[in-house]
């Protein structure tokens, strides 16, 4: 099913559009929101297409300025989960950050994240840092995987 996938670098409106459909982001960013975020930053920003219809986005940039790349914003259509999509996509953001010489990536969740918590368990990731809110399902998760 993976080989129908090709994930491209693109530009923050195409991304937005892939983003809208994301259930889980009650209120999805703007253009401008995510360009903002990336302005000034090296950055990754990649859509992956299943059959030429957009499926799922990464956008990461260097927010810490520790060698560490940053995963801000990952997602998948619902209707398109379960297919290998997202592993595609961070596979893609791996090898690109590695080539830019960075050594890590981190990548912050939610606690009611559940998918994703697992996805990023799974693959390799490591528990570096949790911020607390007041509701436990919306405490932050911070990850870190070496590369």
């Amino acid at each position: 099913m993976t080989d129908d996938i090709i994930v491209k670098e693109v530009s923050v409106k195409e991304v937005v559009k892939v983003n809208n459909t994301i259930t889980e982001f009650d209120e999805p960013y703007t253009e401008d929101y995510f360009e903002n975020r990336c302005k000034n930053k090296e950055h990754l920003i990649i859509v992956a297409y299943m059959n030429n219809i957009p499926v799922g986005y990464i956008v990461a940039y260097d927010r810490f300025d520790d060698g560490s790349f940053y995963c801000w914003m990952a997602g998948v259509t619902p209707k398109f989960r379960k297919k290998g999509i997202l592993k595609i996509l961070m596979n893609y953001q791996e090898k690109w950050t590695k080539n830019k010489g960075y050594n890590k990536i981190k990548i912050k969740t939610r606690n009611n994240r559940r998918e994703m918590l697992s996805y990023l368990i799974k693959h390799g990731f490591n528990l570096i840092d949790i911020n607390e809110h007041t509701n436990i399902e919306d405490y932050r998760l911070l990850f870190e995987k070496s590369l």
